[in-house]
């Protein structure tokens, strides 16, 4: 049985999640007096936990210094980074080898796209997807100056998910690259990239994932999915501004980086251009043991008392990955109480376990928030929603929402959210394809609603009361 089937509907401890945010407990003050900041722009950039926030001042107040030192400030910083790279690892189901920290994940793209460019030339080509973030476009477009053609698989505007057979048809014998995103950070609809890097490979071409914005939604198994590379960005799932890069150690080992000279050639510092940002990375360990602890308490709640790794090597597999998009919606779960101390067995689990199980339990609480949203914006006349609309579909998409209501702009909405204190977002979110596709961008974009775990159902109920109220019903 699946961990996901395992779990109880009582796994999530929202209390306890939300205790964890302090920037959670603001207010603001709008029109109808002073309220709760409600925190719905999640795709831009979530809300970090104490833990993250108290590991960067930790580590500026004690350890700030350069790596490779010969005192003890240098080794507490080489040590908490060699740990922050196990972490992560655990986080996608690789080795810390196979993890580079940069700025963002933009710039490792820009970084990675100039490598492999560097074995390219004319008539070479590279498929990418307009259902993308232009961070996954932009970066292999520009290799078109050295004449490698570049393709792009569109999408079906009916419900905004990727056209399978299109992409297929634009695989060649002459694919070097196919670029995809784990899931929209526009519309919400999540993409079969386990099939996407399957056709790929077939055709011998290297697969190259955006999970940005998947990874606050659900679990990543890149020894699954088989992926050559999978880039993300920590600060959308609850951690600082940095972005991770899981490269296939072959890879690392035989795409030559620009780097300066001194550096040395060992993967996977090799990718990693000049002094990091060593506070933040203390901060994205902080992250994954948010994620550890989430998952802990969702075990100890209501979980599984024989989870066996799924290999000898300990690496789950599909059947994991898919379990945490095919759990059940349940509605006005109880939360297990915050004083509960954890069940000794729930210590029994190794990280990565403790990961799987808090993102099955996040679903749950997803889904059931998805529900209530969707049924409620598609009862406000004249707003349409982009993407999956149908429950029965919800598989396929995340819980993020674009709109448009008619008479009233993006920008409009957003501001008059704003006032009343729901913080979202208008415009395009640099998914330009999408809108120019779905030809929105040069009347606003849309309006977009995220949600992640931290959210609550009676969040949902006051923003759709909101946005009735602003419509005038």
């Amino acid at each position: 049985m699946a961990l996901a089937e395992q779990l109880s509907p009582t796994s999530i401890d929202l209390s306890w999640v939300r205790s964890q945010f302090p920037s959670l407990s603001q207010t603001v003050m709008s029109l109808s007096g002073v309220q709760p900041a409600v925190f719905l722009d999640g795709p831009g950039g979530t809300q970090v936990p104490r833990g993250v926030i108290d590991a960067i001042s930790k580590y500026l107040a004690h350890d700030n210094a350069n790596t490779s030192g010969a005192y003890q400030t240098s080794r507490n910083t080489d040590g908490m980074i060699a740990e922050a790279r196990a972490a992560m690892g655990d986080f996608l189901n690789c080795d810390a080898d196979e993890i580079v920290f940069g700025a963002n994940m933009t710039s490792l793209t820009y970084a990675m796209s100039r490598s492999i460019g560097r074995e390219l030339g004319p008539g070479d080509e590279i498929l990418l997807t307009l259902l993308d973030h232009d961070a996954n476009f932009s970066p292999w477009q520009a290799l078109e100056e050295k004449g490698v053609v570049i393709r792009a698989a569109k999408f079906n505007t009916a419900d905004c998910t990727l056209d399978m057979d299109d992409l297929g048809r634009q695989i060649t014998a002459r694919t070097r690259l196919v670029a995809v995103g784990y899931a929209s950070n526009a519309v919400g609809t999540i993409n079969d990239v386990a099939e996407v890097v399957r056709r790929a490979r077939e055709a011998g071409a290297l697969s190259y994932i955006d999970a940005v914005h998947y990874a606050p939604h659900g679990l990543i198994d890149v020894r699954a999915l088989g992926c050559d590379f999978l880039a993300c960005s920590t600060y959308k799932f609850f951690g600082p501004h940095m972005g991770v890069l899981y490269g296939r150690r072959e890879h690392l080992q035989r795409f030559r980086p620009y780097k300066v000279r001194p550096n040395t050639n060992s993967i996977p510092n090799c990718w990693e251009w000049g002094t990091l940002n060593h506070e933040c990375i203390a901060g994205i360990k902080a992250c994954v043991d948010y994620w550890e602890e989430l998952g802990r308490r969702a075990l100890a709640a209501g979980g599984p008392q024989g989870l066996k790794p799924r290999s000898s090597d300990g690496h789950y597999g599909a059947a994991e990955a898919a379990a945490v998009h095919n759990a059940p919606a349940v509605h006005n779960a109880p939360s297990v109480q915050n004083s509960a101390p954890l069940r000794n067995s729930a210590s029994l689990y190794s990280r990565r376990e403790a990961i799987v199980a808090a993102h099955a339990a996040a679903h749950v609480h997803e889904r059931a928030m998805t529900e209530k949203m969707v049924e409620g914006l598609l009862a406000i006349p004249g707003l349409k929603l982009y993407g999956i609309s149908d429950p029965r579909r919800f598989d396929g998409r995340c819980a993020t929402f674009a709109v448009r209501i008619e008479g009233h702009s993006p920008l409009e909405l957003a501001t008059k959210l704003g006032d009343r204190g729901f913080f979202t977002w208008d415009g395009n979110y640099y998914a330009l394809n999408v809108t120019e596709q779905l030809d929105v961008e040069r009347t606003g974009g849309f309006l977009r609603i995220g949600l992640v775990h931290y959210n609550t159902e009676e969040e949902v109920g006051r923003l759709l009361a909101a946005l009735r109220e602003i419509v005038g019903l």
